[in-house]
């Protein structure tokens, strides 16, 4: 794949990631406190929304993990984002609340499933590329945080939550129209591939990796669900619906930073220093209720949740895992169902505790990716798609110069 069409793979999974994450499912964050406000939703009910979402994006990941053709298949993708706009453009059509959650179930179903098939195709079409590419793909993510976000803080003086919905899924229907063209993951070829060992046993690296991957679903999605609220009840209407932009707009680059720094250390030293500071930051504007807590909260969530899950997935291809993708994403997806339904109790009281408590969950999500680092085995390529080099005298360097030696 040359330089222009691996960036152009990039728009396209980027634009994808965007409708199905950024705006399939975390629209709903700025939409809570309106529908809150004007569409008589209580917290109790809006906890179960997000749990709806959350088991949708489950089913959503087991099938592609139990049926992998699915993530090699641009029909899948296509009819993923097209559920998902359709369910959002749904909303605002009616007030029962069991009809939100069966389409937010069908939302979280797309989501995932536009999810493992765009990171797999990332993860598989550039893995010549340098790391950050990928990155700058998750931060796609981001752009759709921050873009509809910036809608629904528009809409909000001038529209309800219905206009808001709306508004929603015109966005993603832009997005499906760019990333329509997305090139998913090939069929994997036959017989072992040269230079691949036949054998590499990394199961108990990977089990921590899932269980820190598992811990961080149910810590962040606390923050991801309900920070708007919570910031809405301490400060100015503005704040809220303004920090959520900042989440978003710092996580555009993040992805790609991380990644870019995977190639200087250790990734599970990174994912744990990510995950130390993204507890920071969830428990911050539970301390204290100031504008400034406030703005700092949303940076250091979005400059850390999407490059927790890029180092997450680049550990597990590194650590050559079979269907790792979809198998850490259908754990991440598990723990996200339990945040909701783990903090629901403590909703009567506010935000406050509940985000106190995805804090510590998310610390000890950085305690197993502690575990993680103990004898990791950094000698595996994390590529592993170049044949054995020759030997070379000391000091030289192949044609690659010294990326060969970034997993050492």
């Amino acid at each position: 794949m040359t330089t222009a069409s691996a960036w152009a793979h990039v728009a396209r999974a980027g634009a994808a990631l965007a409708a199905g994450m950024g705006v399939g499912r975390f629209v709903y964050t700025p939409i809570l406190p309106l529908m809150q406000a004007r569409a008589g939703l209580s917290a109790a009910a809006g906890a179960h929304l997000a749990t709806a979402n959350y088991a949708g994006y489950l089913l959503g990941a087991l099938a592609g993990t139990l049926a992998p053709a699915l993530v090699r298949s641009r029909a899948v993708l296509r009819g993923s984002l097209l559920l998902l706009t359709a369910s959002l453009a749904a909303m605002p059509l009616t007030r029962s609340t069991a009809l939100w959650a069966l389409l937010r179930l069908l939302a979280g179903a797309a989501s995932a499933l536009v999810f493992v098939v765009a990171a797999a195709a990332l993860l598989h079409h550039l893995r010549e590329h340098p790391a950050h590419l990928p990155g700058w793909s998750f931060g796609g993510v981001g752009a759709g945080i921050a873009l509809s976000g910036l809608l629904v803080q528009a809409l909000r003086p001038v529209a309800d939550w219905r206009a808001a919905w709306w508004a929603a899924a015109a966005l993603a229907g832009v997005l499906t129209a760019v990333s329509w063209n997305l090139r998913p993951e090939d069929a994997p070829s036959a017989g072992p591939v040269p230079g691949r060992p036949a054998t590499t046993r990394t199961h108990r690296w990977f089990g921590a990796l899932f269980v820190s991957y598992f811990l961080e679903g149910v810590g962040y999605i606390v923050a991801g669900t309900f920070l708007v609220a919570a910031i809405d009840q301490a400060s100015p209407g503005w704040v809220g619906s303004g920090a959520w932009v900042l989440v978003g707009l710092a996580a555009v680059p993040s992805a790609a930073l991380w990644a870019r720094l995977g190639r200087r250390w250790s990734r599970p030293g990174l994912l744990l220093t990510a995950l130390v500071v993204q507890a920071a930051g969830i428990a911050l504007p539970a301390v204290t209720g100031s504008t400034a807590a406030a703005l700092g909260s949303a940076v250091l969530f979005g400059a850390t949740f999407l490059g927790v899950s890029t180092l997450a997935l680049a550990t597990g291809a590194h650590l050559r895992f079979p269907r790792s993708v979809a198998l850490l994403t259908a754990g991440y997806s598990v723990g996200q169902i339990l945040g909701p339904l783990a903090v629901a109790p403590l909703l009567r009281h506010g935000y406050h505790q509940a985000l106190l408590l995805a804090a510590a969950v998310v610390a000890a999500a950085a305690v197993a990716a502690a575990v993680l680092r103990i004898g990791f085995p950094h000698h595996l390529d994390p590529e592993h798609t170049q044949p054995p080099r020759r030997p070379q005298p000391a000091g030289a360097t192949g044609p690659r110069g010294t990326r060969g030696q970034d997993a050492a």
